[in-house]
């Protein structure tokens, strides 16, 4: 359920805050819309290719200040919950590590806890990060495959034995840790970061990394910073001195349009904004606190008080 733009390698989810310091939301920043260039991401700005290592280390000190926001335990499962509800239907996301299948939106076997493609690399990242330090995994023989198909819809090298051996690699509690990780790593830390340093509390941390998520850290109109260009356009951040409510809704917005313009299949709706973030952003819900009650694709899903 996610674009193919997906080029990030696994390391240093803290530079990516570096873009909010160094530039605005508007075009003669550029660090501000682009995140940073690792190994193997083609065309992408290196906003610590120079620069202060003084100021890097004081934007990692002020990040380190702030308080935890999603990143605190409880918010976090409430975070793996709610992105649960919309790749996968349920809360309990910690069953969903052994899942795969082929959902036909073009990026391949999508599996796992948030739904790592074939097609778009980070199920490559995961498989490569794991076999590392478990080279005789089931996974392991199957990454020449992996790596030919990426960025592709084909099951060619995969089929027949790739979903079994999926399966079987989830049994593992390492397996289940890699993928914790390289999720965090890809996706939850750079988002939560980037969204602190916007001025967003809890609630608008987790837009950010739910965005992150389903569109991936894509650079273009479709991908994450894409969108957070655009409605930084609209309306200024939290951090710039604009209103956070008045952001977020632009920014929901941006990924809205995106989403409406790429439906691929049915549940490929605007479910998780419009009967989800949208109610508690309105509801005025900044902290994410429980009780929470939201509607996917039409079901109803609550998470009680804690």
């Amino acid at each position: 359920m996610k674009p193919v733009t997906r080029l990030f390698l696994i390391g240093a989810p803290l530079i990516v805050a570096v873009a909010v310091v160094f530039g605005g939301g508007d075009d003669s920043g550029v660090l501000a819309d682009h995140p940073p260039s690792y190994p193997g991401q083609s065309g992408a700005p290196n906003p610590l290719a120079s620069g202060d290592t003084d100021d890097k280390e004081e934007l990692a000190q002020r990040i380190d200040k702030m308080p935890p926001g999603l990143a605190a335990p409880g918010k976090k499962e409430i975070a793996a919950e709610l992105v649960a509800s919309a790749e996968n239907s349920t809360l309990d996301w910690r069953s969903q590590y052994g899942v795969i299948e082929d959902i036909g939106d073009g990026n391949g076997y999508t599996a796992g806890i948030i739904g790592f493609c074939s097609g778009t690399n980070d199920m490559l990242q995961l498989v490569e990060s794991y076999t590392k330090d478990h080279p005789d995994n089931p996974l392991a023989r199957y990454l020449p495959a992996l790596r030919a198909v990426d960025g592709t819809d084909s099951h060619e090298g995969l089929d027949p034995g790739f979903r079994d051996a999926w399966a079987q690699a989830a049994e593992s509690a390492a397996f289940r840790t890699a993928q914790d990780r390289t999720r965090d790593t890809l996706y939850f830390e750079p988002a939560v970061r980037l969204a602190k340093m916007d001025g967003l509390g809890t609630l608008g941390q987790f837009i950010y990394y739910d965005a992150m998520v389903l569109h991936g850290p894509g650079l273009d109109a479709e991908g994450f910073y894409g969108i957070r260009h655009a409605a930084m356009k609209k309306a200024k951040t939290a951090a710039e001195g604009g209103d956070e409510k008045t952001y977020l809704h632009a920014f929901l917005d941006g990924g809205r349009s995106v989403m409406k313009a790429k439906l691929i299949t049915e549940q490929r709706d605007s479910s998780r904004i419009d009967t989800a973030q949208r109610v508690f952003l309105r509801d005025g819900n900044m902290d994410l606190d429980p009780p929470l009650a939201w509607r996917m694709y039409g079901e109803p899903f609550r998470i009680a008080a804690r």
